[in-house]
């Protein structure tokens, strides 16, 4: 029966829904059929993992949080599939930083682009930034090279979900601090990236942008958080405060220095010895 027939008792009850939303972006031309592929590649992680968002995360969430409240010129990168399974997440995020987003895919259609812009403007975006064939970064060949000259070009820090590993390592090597989510501590791009949130885009993004609002408006139980307890691997000074909301995130008061190799490790770890589960 159809996912959305399902109760919401059903134990499967979140993943089936997510799948249904997948579904949906590539009936409207928001998802390439590609994309249920990687889709149902995550989602065996995802089930390893418990389906739960695990300590790792919700300390790569709060660093993240820091990193996008600290950022001058942040953007938001998204395809198909973040588009498909969070818009408007992806919007109150955008809100929430005052990051700008960019719509960037991997198979070429001018169409398809046109229709992830329709969905984020129907979820509330103010402004949709749009790749044109003007301005590229380095490192990278294929179509996902092509940047918008407000967005991505300049970006110190760009947040993108669900990423292939290869742009990631470009937007690196363009000088980006990269923050993902993906669901395989093993993947190249979360290998890559400076702060990689192992969890499922559905449940992560609520809690990044709880995160990033608890920032903005100094709602804090945890210490000010200097300089020197930024991101190694991001190479990012901030000066801000923790968040630690006792009803969602955890509290980090004694927590460490944030590792980016230790969160994958960590990760990794959880889907060898199954205490995801």
């Amino acid at each position: 029966m159809p996912a959305s027939d399902v109760p919401p008792t059903h134990p499967r009850y979140l993943s089936l829904i997510t799948r249904e939303r997948i579904v949906a972006g590539v009936e409207r031309g928001v998802t390439s059929p590609h994309g249920l592929i990687a889709h149902g590649r995550g989602e065996a992680f995802d089930y390893l993992l418990g389906e739960a968002t695990h300590l790792f995360a919700h300390e790569a969430i709060a660093e993240a949080a820091k990193v996008l409240k600290a950022a001058r010129h942040p953007v938001i990168s998204v395809n198909g599939n973040a588009c498909a399974l969070a818009a408007g997440d992806l919007v109150a995020l955008a809100g929430a930083t005052g990051a700008k987003l960019e719509v960037n895919i991997f198979h070429t259609s001018a169409e398809r682009e046109q229709a992830i812009r329709n969905m984020l403007l129907e979820a509330g975006a103010r402004e949709v930034l749009m790749p044109g064939r003007t301005h590229a970064i380095q490192h990278i060949e294929h179509n996902r090279k092509w940047v918008h000259p407000e967005g991505i070009l300049i970006a110190d820090v760009v947040f993108v979900p669900l990423e292939d590993g290869d742009r990631c390592g470009a937007l690196v090597q363009n000088g980006k601090t990269v923050i993902t989510v993906d669901l395989n501590p093993l993947s190249r791009t979360a290998k890559t990236a400076q702060i990689t949130i192992v969890d499922n885009l559905t449940r992560c993004l609520p809690l990044l942008v709880q995160a990033v609002q608890a920032l903005n408006t100094g709602t804090t139980d945890n210490a000010n958080a200097n300089a020197d307890n930024a991101n190694a691997n991001a190479n990012v000074n901030v000066n801000v405060n923790v968040n630690a909301n006792a009803n969602s995130l955890p509290d980090r008061t004694h927590a460490p220095l944030y590792s980016n190799s230790r969160t994958l490790a960590e990760a990794e770890r959880t889907l060898r010895t199954g205490t995801g589960n």
